[in-house]
């Protein structure tokens, strides 16, 4: 197909496709499904190898958050049965980490939910990245605490932060249909707040809300004209208790549509496999692998993930490999602006450069991943907890049809006597 191979010279030379390039991308057929993620598999591989970035999430406060997003089970009003929790120590944060980097873990995540932390938030964050990198030597740490206030990222930085997650989740058109509480504009200010303070910025979205394509392709040319260094992509975990129950709208294969378009708009970031893998994906998982470069092991915020040994075995089955703490992540032209970003920028940090390579930026399933006020993965998410089996479903529901049999809540890690999954 021309289209692809235009797509393919554009990604090897970080060049930003155009907006009808990236529609057509999410308008291809089953037929060409292969084709796509074999072109998209090219540019992956120009800037990551084989390599598979690993990702663990911490939940450090579950539940009760006072914003109403509607994908997320932790929203204000959600009847969702997840665990509900306040804070936890430093001491325990940093041994439920520990679970994730025995698996292969090169970051942790460590999220909260909320609109945001209070200054007394920041400060005790700060003492839980200091007691895992303390116990981690060379571990990535991220956090996801929501809106971000005046000096909040300087303090993050200060205390070991490596990068701050805060998805966009959908186009700036929409927003306003999927949260009340806050708006578009106050996540980009999170956003750009982070990369100032020398922050490496991770940012993404959550597809399957109802969107449509123009709305996908929106927010990943917003993403990267934020230059975001990780770009989480979240399929929506479509929780019982909250007002996108019923969206169940995502197939395997446009769900690699979906990441394939934006492995193309933003060739030379972390373009991360987040929230509802599992659940959309299925079967079909190792063929994301030649599209991302970094996933989440094990589990989310609040629901089941793939048990991380079955994650290790899917990447070394598929011919990838797990990218080690000495390796650096993003290609030497990214990685390298950490150097003149203000503060330093962490793991390669754009620090305000060249979007995606060349010259603009990008942002998990029902945003799991952070709470409802931010979102590193996905609020449909995976955490910690006993899991549960699946059963067989078919390739494809029909449409509407619910199915909530999918949907295994978070049972495992902080409030039970069950470890975490890795």
């Amino acid at each position: 197909m021309d289209l692809l191979n235009t797509l393919v010279d554009k990604g090897l030379r970080r060049e930003l496709p155009t907006r009808e390039e990236a529609l057509a991308v999410l308008a291809t057929s089953d037929d060409e499904l292969l084709d796509v993620v074999a072109a998209a598999g090219k540019v992956r591989r120009q800037w990551f190898g084989r390599r598979v970035k690993l990702n663990y999430l911490v939940n450090l406060k579950s539940g009760l958050c006072p914003e109403d997003c509607s994908y997320c089970s932790q929203r204000l009003g959600s009847k969702a049965e997840i665990l509900k929790y306040t804070w936890l120590k430093p001491e325990e944060a940093s041994q439920a980490a520990a679970a994730g980097v025995a698996g292969g873990a090169k970051r942790v995540c460590l999220v909260a939910s909320g609109r945001g932390p209070t200054d007394r938030d920041v400060e005790r964050v700060g003492k839980t990245i200091e007691a895992i990198k303390e116990q981690n030597e060379g571990i990535e740490v991220c956090a996801c605490l929501g809106l971000l206030s005046d000096g909040q990222a300087e303090k993050l930085r200060e205390a070991g932060a490596d990068a701050y997650n805060h998805n966009l989740n959908t186009s700036e058109a929409t927003y306003g249909q999927i949260t009340k509480t806050h708006t578009y504009a106050d996540r980009v200010d999170t956003v750009e707040k982070a990369h100032a303070a020398g922050l490496s910025a991770c940012s993404g979205l959550i597809a399957g809300m109802g969107e449509t394509d123009e709305d996908l392709v929106d927010v990943v040319f917003s993403l990267r004209e934020l230059d975001a260094d990780s770009v989480p992509v979240n399929f929506l975990i479509p929780f019982e208790g909250t007002p996108l129950a019923k969206e169940w709208n995502l197939t395997p294969q446009r769900c690699l549509r979906i990441l394939a378009m934006a492995r193309f708009v933003c060739p030379d970031v972390e373009v991360r496999l987040a929230g509802g893998r599992e659940v959309h994906l299925r079967s079909l998982q190792p063929l994301a692998l030649n599209i991302v470069n970094s996933i989440f092991l094990g589990d989310y915020l609040t629901s089941e993930g793939q048990a991380g040994q079955a994650d290790l075995d899917m990447i070394a089955d598929a011919g990838f490999e797990v990218e080690g703490a000495g390796t650096t992540t993003l290609p030497a032209h990214r990685s390298d602006l950490a150097d003149t970003a203000p503060a330093g920028g962490g793991c390669g940090s754009g620090g305000g450069a060249s979007l995606c390579g060349s010259g603009a930026g990008a942002a998990s399933a029902g945003d799991e991943a952070a709470g409802c006020g931010s979102a590193c993965g996905g609020c449909s998410g995976h955490a910690h907890a006993e899991a549960t089996p699946v059963p067989a479903q078919p390739a494809q529901a029909e449409p509407g049809a619910l199915r909530s049999d999918l949907v295994a809540v978070r049972r495992r890690g902080a409030g039970t006597d069950i470890a975490p999954n890795a």
